[in-house]
């Protein structure tokens, strides 16, 4: 067996059901490398030791009684923009009052109902937006992490817990995961419960998981997806069987979306022709593709979005608060305040608009592909470029990100999948195919 910081979240739990490891022992382990290595990456906000080890054993019993869920014992980042109920809540901004709750949110519930152990609240960018975080990325200490899930994506990577929780309203979930070599799932809007989660913009939100695989992405969106009354954008939607999707996949239809492809630096767009061309090698049908829209029409829809219902959310903090806000949440949130409901309405228009286009597009193939991101990792003074992953959050469509490679500079390339609504089985396995023509990425040099 792997060391047990290295295992992933099937591992784990099918180790644990068979008695081949505990989850205290493994508790331990992850423990001790988070001690070893959070010096340098910086990414907890909060790590619940004693409560983790506490609760461990609590998993390890169930498992002696041949009980407990599909994630019995496994244990999971959260990031800090959701509630769990007993650790504080502080958004990744301990500039002002922060709340202790006393109950969990929506899908940390979820999770504590598969037996999963809840390691602590892992770093955010200041209420889930631009700023940057404290965070460094396990591949380069010098370069990003990628923003607002940056600790999880970074604590994943670097192999300090199995798997973690972010938050996605315009590429929160993908780009860090794409920067950090894990895998991100945003899936369908509505398919996640957002409920105690603190919102950036509600018709945006998206909740999700960063793990090391497709398959335990599929794991955790087996336990998260499913309908919750008490969020207002949840989906009552059929749940199907992602587990048994990338069981067995076969080789996708995949649409090469040249428009992104384009806009993408040199060394990125040449990777995403060099996956594109092994891919159509080991048997996808590959064919590129346009967006209905432009391209920026379609950024700059997402953007006034964001910014109008970040601007409302915002109203009563930033009133009572606005010079302590960090500069580029502060810039959101007083342009959102300036642009006209007119604006706003019309932005909501074309945004339906264009999303009959897209669902055209996407009717043609099982996934779009394209690079996560324009860029590799860049230096931590930005938590890089969003746009790639924005029009996809604008549409509420199911995405993925999944590694693909290494730069010169030892940084991991990521390949971004994108399906049609509430289409995250198929996702699901043409993400598995594609990372099992692709290969691993390894452990980063942390």
């Amino acid at each position: 067996m792997a060391e047990l910081h290295e295992l992933g979240v099937r591992e784990a739990a099918a180790a644990i059901r068979a008695r081949e490891i505990t989850s205290v022992e493994l508790v331990r382990a992850l423990l001790a490398r988070i001690e070893a290595t959070e010096p340098r990456l910086q990414a907890w906000e909060t790590l619940d030791a004693e409560g983790a080890l506490a609760e461990a054993a609590r998993r390890d019993e169930a498992a002696g009684r041949g009980e407990g869920g599909a994630l019995n014992g496994v244990p999971v980042g959260i990031k800090d923009v959701y509630h769990v109920a007993g650790l504080p809540t502080t958004a990744g901004w301990r500039g002002l009052p922060f709340t202790t709750p006393t109950r969990d949110s929506g899908p940390v519930a979820r999770l504590r109902e598969a037996g999963a152990v809840i390691l602590g609240k892992t770093v955010s960018t200041p209420f889930a937006m631009s700023d940057p975080p404290r965070t460094h990325n396990p591949w380069n200490l010098a370069r990003t992490p990628g923003g607002s899930s940056s600790g999880s994506a970074a604590a994943v990577g670097a192999r300090q817990v199995p798997a973690g929780l972010g938050t996605q309203t315009a590429g929160s979930i993908l780009r860090p995961a794409g920067y950090c070599g894990t895998v991100g799932f945003k899936p369908t809007f509505g398919r996640v419960s957002r409920r105690g989660i603190i919102p950036v913009a509600w018709s945006l939100d998206h909740a999700g998981p960063i793990t090391r695989s497709v398959a335990d992405a599929a794991a955790l969106l087996a336990v998260l997806a499913g309908h919750d009354p008490a969020d207002q954008g949840s989906r009552d939607r059929p749940v199907d069987d992602y587990l048994a999707a990338v069981a067995n996949p076969a080789a996708p239809r995949l649409g090469l979306v040249t428009d992104l492809l384009e806009r993408a630096e040199p060394e990125v767009r040449a990777h995403t022709e060099q996956v594109a061309a092994r891919l159509e090698q080991a048997g996808a049908q590959v064919r590129p593709v346009s967006l209905p829209e432009p391209f920026e029409r379609l950024v700059a829809l997402q953007l006034i979005v964001m910014q109008c219902e970040a601007a409302a959310g915002h109203a009563r903090l930033h009133a009572a608060h606005a010079a302590a806000y960090p500069p580029r949440l502060r810039a959101i949130v007083e342009t959102g305040q300036v642009i006209p409901a007119a604006a706003y309405l019309r932005a909501q228009r074309l945004r339906h608009r264009a999303r009959l286009g897209v669902r055209e597009l996407l009717a043609d193939v099982d996934c779009l592909l394209m690079p996560t991101a324009s860029n590799v990792a860049p230096e931590p003074s930005t938590t890089g470029d969003t746009r790639f992953q924005a029009i996809w959050s604008l549409f509420g469509v199911p995405a993925l990100s999944l590694p693909s490679g290494l730069s010169a500079d030892g940084l991991p390339f990521s390949t971004q999948l994108v399906a049609a609504p509430w289409r995250e089985a198929p996702l699901l396995a043409a993400a598995r195919w594609c990372e099992q023509q692709l290969g691993p990425l390894g452990a980063p040099p942390l």
